[in-house]
């Protein structure tokens, strides 16, 4: 497929930049930082971002969404990524909506896609356990109680599992399968602590003290557990690929426009050779990400044997372009890119953020090296 975007996605590239660029710029995120919301997100605004079509752009036509594949999240979440909003996106509209989908029975979660296509409800994947992202290497266990689970452990970072109505919790059997499960954030047993992140953004650490599963909220059983667990990792890390190079873009867009603007010596300093190397190298970059990016949506999308390298390719190189983007952004607004006055600090906490989650550069390094058998 064309590493491009064709007519329609463009148009939807267009909307997701005017709808985010208007009702959340940078000083979105700031008032609410300021303010200390609760909620660390605005829910009227999510209702918007609902009727716009883009919470439910994975969620079948059948049930209320936009029927879109994971070019078009990653479109949103690029967006998203350049006024670094804090919104559940990735959290229910891209993890959540992925995990439904993979439910063995569908048809059951048939009404959760539906409120969450309309913005009525917002889900959480619980998965990592550790500083580091492990995924499979579940202390958290689900023992056989009934025709469901009793649920054991604990999570850590789980992006904004403070809000959210359902929690998909990955767990290990007694005989080392994976499960998926359905819990109620305000069920007994399950006891939730905010975290406000770095970058202004929002995490959770949750507990889980012999919850009671039901066989009705087993979303995926030991048999494919795994499987679709993986098919959910390689979705959110190709999107979240995709919002990290929507924040370097911006972070990089921002330092030009300084570079023009600045002045020193009677000159801008975007005239010294110097300096336009760097750009022209980070520039490179960037575009190579995005090739990447958008290689590692579509064959995520696509599924089959090559989706695992593919995502990681994407992955790691949008955190080195990203990365370089928001120093080179720092270093070249000088000793003000990291005082709070300049937006150039929040692009470099964000990127830093997005880079561990669901694996940093040195993960899908690694992982790429043991694909090719070393």
């Amino acid at each position: 497929m064309a590493l491009s975007l064709d007519e329609s996605q463009r148009l939807l590239l267009d909307s997701a930049r005017s709808f985010i660029g208007e009702r959340a710029p940078v000083a979105h995120l700031r008032r609410l930082r300021d303010s200390r919301d609760p909620d660390g997100f605005d829910r009227e605004l999510w209702r918007e971002f609902a009727r716009m079509g883009f919470a439910g752009v994975l969620v079948p036509e059948a049930h209320g969404g936009l029927g879109l594949g994971l070019v078009e999240a990653g479109i949103i979440a690029e967006s998203l990524g350049r006024t670094l909003a804090p919104s559940p996106f990735l959290a229910t509209a891209v993890l959540g909506v992925s995990a439904l989908r993979q439910a063995d029975d569908p048809e059951r979660f048939a009404a959760e896609l539906a409120r969450v296509a309309g913005g009525d409800r917002l889900l959480a994947l619980a998965l990592d356990e550790n500083t580091r992202h492990r995924p499979g290497d579940f202390a958290c266990r689900a023992s056989p109680a009934g025709d469901g689970y009793r649920l054991e452990g604990a999570k850590v970072f789980v992006v904004d599992g403070h809000v959210a109505d359902l929690l998909i919790v990955a767990a290990a059997t007694d005989d080392g399968c994976t499960v998926l499960l359905g819990v109620d954030r305000d069920q007994p047993g399950v006891n939730v602590e905010r975290t406000v992140m770095v970058d202004a953004h929002n995490a959770a650490r949750l507990r889980f003290d012999g919850v009671a599963v039901s066989g009705a909220r087993v979303i995926v059983g030991p048999a494919r557990g795994a499987a679709a667990l993986d098919a959910v990792l390689e979705a959110g890390r190709a999107v979240v690929a995709a919002e990290m190079l929507g924040a370097g873009d911006e972070a990089f867009a921002r330092t030009l426009a300084y570079l023009k603007e600045r002045r020193q010596f009677g000159r801008a300093i975007g005239e010294f050779q110097a300096l336009q190397h760097r750009a022209a190298v980070l520039y490179t970059d960037l575009e190579l990400a995005r090739a990447a990016v958008i290689k590692g949506l579509q064959a995520a999308h696509e599924g089959g044997p090559q989706t695992a390298r593919w995502v990681s390719v994407a992955k790691a190189k949008a955190c080195q372009a990203a990365g370089l983007a928001v120093q080179e952004g720092v270093q070249m607004f000088g000793g003000m890119g990291m005082t709070d006055a300049v937006d150039q600090g929040l692009f470099m906490k964000r990127v830093r953020v997005l880079q561990e989650l669901l694996g940093d550069a040195a993960f899908h390094g690694d992982r790429l090296a043991r694909l090719n058998g070393y």
